[in-house]
């Protein structure tokens, strides 16, 4: 199972009644946090998730609303005594961003790696530590350059599902049963001289969960694959008004319609609007807007928990 809080769902300035955009994924009990906007500590108090098992931090662009929370963050998670890597991914640029933030938070007792504008990635929880690796891993981190007033990526996350161990199909192979558990990993293993494949124990492939946010940005038709199937669809409506539109196209930025109308033509299973307008005191009131292009159109709150099951 997969859980997601989106932890602040404003935009623009934090408010006493809304935090700032950041939303945080927990899995197997490690954490990735995408954007860190002004105040997000305080709302991941609320929630107890908890600072230490952070391992990744997603920027998608490098406007204060998404970033300026950072350094106060790093030097708490520092404070929770963590000791292991962490790394910050981001659009080209963010590592200039990261190391001007760190100007307040330079001394941490774990090293931080950033890295630029990558396309696609893989996470794999080893040894109760998110690591990336080269080819393959329990999550498959995609990116997208998005349409904003400033180097912005889009993230999409895909949560592999093991494949089902099948016993008879292990017992007709001839797989002696020492070499089970580490096979059922999808490992390969040498075994007494006799190579044994993953394949010879394991059935068919399982559909993952896949996890997309995109925020900030105009719609794009590169955006309707990237997002394409998603079970949960966090995406940014700055404008809930349609008499809005002009000032979207403007500030490059989405309304409710518009969002969507994207997820509709995405074909997610649901949609969470976020990153509201300081000015839109009242979202519910535009929520028809999405919900009848889209009827699984959600508003996003902060701290609303999301739990995300394999079927």
């Amino acid at each position: 199972m997969v859980d997601i809080c989106l932890l602040g769902c404003g935009g623009g300035m934090p408010m006493h009644f809304r935090s700032l955009s950041a939303s945080l994924i927990n899995y197997k009990g490690r954490k990735i946090l995408v954007d860190c906007g002004e105040g997000t500590q305080v709302s991941m108090r609320m929630v107890g998730w908890g600072f230490k098992t952070i391992d990744v931090i997603c920027i998608t662009h490098s406007h204060g609303d998404h970033t300026v929370g950072l350094p106060g963050l790093l030097a708490t998670i520092g404070n929770s005594g963590r000791t292991e890597p962490l790394t910050i991914i981001g659009p080209k640029g963010i590592k200039r961003v990261v190391d001007g933030l760190r100007v307040i938070a330079e001394y941490l007792p774990y090293e931080v790696n950033v890295i630029e504008n990558p396309k696609n990635l893989f996470l794999n929880i080893d040894k109760e530590t998110l690591e990336i690796k080269e080819n393959k891993g329990e999550i498959n981190l995609s990116t997208l350059e998005v349409d904003h007033s400033s180097p912005c990526i889009g993230y999409s996350f895909y949560f592999n599902r093991e494949r089902k161990f099948d016993v008879d199909k292990a017992i007709a192979n001839s797989v002696p049963k020492k070499i089970w558990r580490y096979l059922q990993k999808g490992e390969d293993v040498e075994f007494e001289g006799t190579k044994y494949f993953c394949d010879m124990v394991l059935g068919e492939s399982r559909r993952g969960i896949k996890l997309s946010l995109i925020t900030d940005s105009r719609p794009t038709e590169e955006s309707v694959n990237f997002i394409k199937d998603s079970d949960l669809f966090i995406c940014e409506g700055t404008y809930g008004d349609d008499l809005d539109i002009e000032k979207a196209i403007k500030n490059k930025h989405m309304t409710f319609r518009e969002a969507a109308t994207l997820a509709k033509k995405g074909e997610v299973k649901k949609l969470l609007l976020t990153h509201f307008s300081p000015a839109m005191i009242e979202p519910n009131e535009y929520i028809d807007n999405a919900k009848s292009v889209f009827e699984q159109s959600f508003l996003g709150e902060d701290r609303l928990i999301e739990n995300l099951k394999f079927i």
